[in-house]
Parts: structure tokens; C-alpha cells; sequence
């Protein structure tokens, strides 16, 4: 068997969810395999190799990683895209999830907002961690890969699946922070940054200017606007509209408060710039919005 004989293959790709999708691959063949995807910075990448060997290429071959059976790799680098160029032993089986950093720290957070794991020593450079795949996981990753039932059930299937590997993943003890995302380090600077997003929600019908809010928690503003965006994935002002309309819409909702009062509570002093960015954010006005929910 000559292992320098390279073949083409491609991963056989389950979308979850928007944001969320479950790719498996069987190398059943006795060449070495090269499989290629094309991800971009937004995505954390999960691997699982249940069997044989496989590699991981990056910045045109100048580095690889290998990742061997009963072995889990992950990856996320918010700087620049990660795409999957993997060449896989003969006889080998592996099980990727890729998911949104916005959709998995909802998976997290009771807030649903957005988050990276990286502290600022890592937050310019590759992050990686590799595991072993506990016996639970691998049960779940092999019905994953021998999936032979109704293809009209596979979407709900692999969406169950995927929310229980990623569960046995990060399964942890019972004193953790079960509200915190697991690769939040808590430093310094992370805490000055939640005190900021703190501000900013509770005073969101006047917050304050960045300037101010730097001064505030006490991080200077290229760093409040840099951590920011690396804990939350999103400006400080962008975020926080994003909140202020969340906040508007369950006002809405509430059946208590008219357009009017909603806009006023979340600090739109005129009913027409309220309507405009419920428009932005929604697609369509909080009048029509609340009569789609009756």
C-alpha cells in the first residue's frame, strides 16, 4: 500500500441550524484522502477522530496537526478564516462540528449574547485544544456516523446528537459557573468589560458615550473597544441596539406598552426613529409585528 497516493474526497454535511452543521467523513478506501471545506473566523470547529489518523494542513502546508483516534481537536481563531483542508489515513472516520461563536455561547448564556473564548495573551494567535473522546461521546459520534434511519428525521436526528456531544463535551463539575462559557478566563480586563456591557444595558435609554464608559470601568478605549468585540463579537453601540430592540419586542409583546411607551423605555424619544430601527432590526414595524401575533 502506497500511503503518498492522494485521493479526493468530501464530507457528507448535516445543516442543523443556520450557523450550526454536523459533517462526517469514512475513509474506507487505502489511500490517504484530502478533504476541504471552506470556513470562515466566525466559526469554532469541533473535531472528533473515532478512528485511524488524520491531518490537519494549514497556511498552504507550512503547518499541520494531527489528530488520531479516539482524539477531539478544537479550533477557532477570530483573526483570520480556518478552512478545512484535512488528509485522512485509510480506514479512517471522523465527526465535525462547526458552529457560530454567537450560537454557542447562547448555548451558555442565558443572555444569548456573544462571546469569544480568547484572553487578550491569545487573542492574535491560533487557538487550539485537542482531548480524548470520553466512551459517552463516542457512542453518540459513531450513531452520528452509521445514521441509517428515514432521511425525513435526519435534520432532528443530527440536531439532537450534535447539542449532546457538544453537552458530553463540555460536561463539568457541579460547582462550575454553568452560566459562563467554558474558555471565558476571567482576568482583569474581561471583568471590566462585562461591567461595561453591564452599564450600557442598564442605562440603554441614555448610555453613555465610549469615552465616558472607558473612564467608567477603567480600560482605556482602544481596549474597552477591542474586548469588547472579542467577548461579545460585536461594537459596543451594536450590541447594545441589538438588546435595546430584544427588549423593545417583548415590550411589545407584554401587551402593556404601546409603540410609543416601548420606543420611550428603550430611548427612542420619537415614535418615527423607533419604528425605523424596529424596521432595521425586524424586517417589518412594531405595529404590524404585534398584529402578526394576533
Amino acid at each position: 500500500m502506497d500511503l503518498k497516493n492522494v485521493a479526493k474526497g468530501s464530507f457528507e454535511e448535516t445543516k442543523i441550524d443556520d450557523d450550526f452543521f454536523v459533517l462526517t467523513y469514512r475513509n474506507e478506501t487505502n489511500l490517504i484522502e484530502t478533504v476541504e471545506r471552506d470556513i470562515d473566523s466566525s466559526f469554532i470547529q469541533f473535531h472528533f477522530c473515532l478512528k485511524g489518523l488524520s491531518k490537519f494542513i494549514f497556511n498552504e502546508g507550512r503547518y499541520a496537526l494531527d489528530i488520531s483516534e479516539e482524539n477531539s481537536l478544537l479550533l477557532y481563531n477570530p483573526q483570520r478564516d480556518l478552512p478545512i483542508h484535512l488528509e485522512m489515513n485509510p480506514n479512517s472516520w471522523l465527526v465535525t462540528v462547526l458552529i457560530s461563536i454567537k450560537k454557542f455561547h447562547a448555548l451558555f448564556s442565558q443572555e444569548a449574547d456573544y462571546i469569544t473564548f480568547l484572553s487578550d495573551d491569545n487573542k492574535d494567535k491560533k487557538y487550539y485544544k485537542d482531548g480524548k473522546i470520553s466512551p459517552s461521546m463516542a457512542i453518540v459520534l459513531t450513531q452520528l456516523i452509521h445514521f441509517n434511519l428515514n432521511s425525513s428525521i435526519k435534520n432532528l436526528y443530527f440536531k439532537g446528537k450534535a447539542y449532546e456531544l457538544l453537552s458530553l463535551y463540555f460536561n463539568r463539575s457541579e460547582d462550575a459557573d454553568i452560566e459562563q462559557c467554558p474558555f471565558l478566563v476571567d482576568e482583569t480586563n474581561v471583568i471590566k468589560i462585562r461591567k461595561a456591557k453591564d452599564i450600557v444595558i442598564s442605562r440603554m435609554a441614555e448610555p453613555p458615550s465610549l469615552q465616558e464608559l472607558s473612564e467608567e470601568i477603567g480600560l482605556n478605549l482602544k481596549k474597552l473597544k477591542e474586548g469588547f468585540k472579542q467577548i461579545y463579537g460585536d461594537s459596543v453601540y451594536s450590541f447594545l441596539f441589538d438588546y435595546k430592540m430584544e427588549v423593545a419586542r417583548k415590550l411589545l409583546e407584554s401587551g402593556e406598552h404601546n409603540v410609543n411607551e416601548a420606543g420611550l423605555k428603550v430611548g427612542y424619544s420619537t415614535s418615527s426613529h423607533f419604528i425605523a430601527a424596529f424596521k432595521k432590526k425586524y424586517g417589518t414595524t412594531p405595529k404590524k409585528y404585534l398584529m402578526s401575533l394576533n
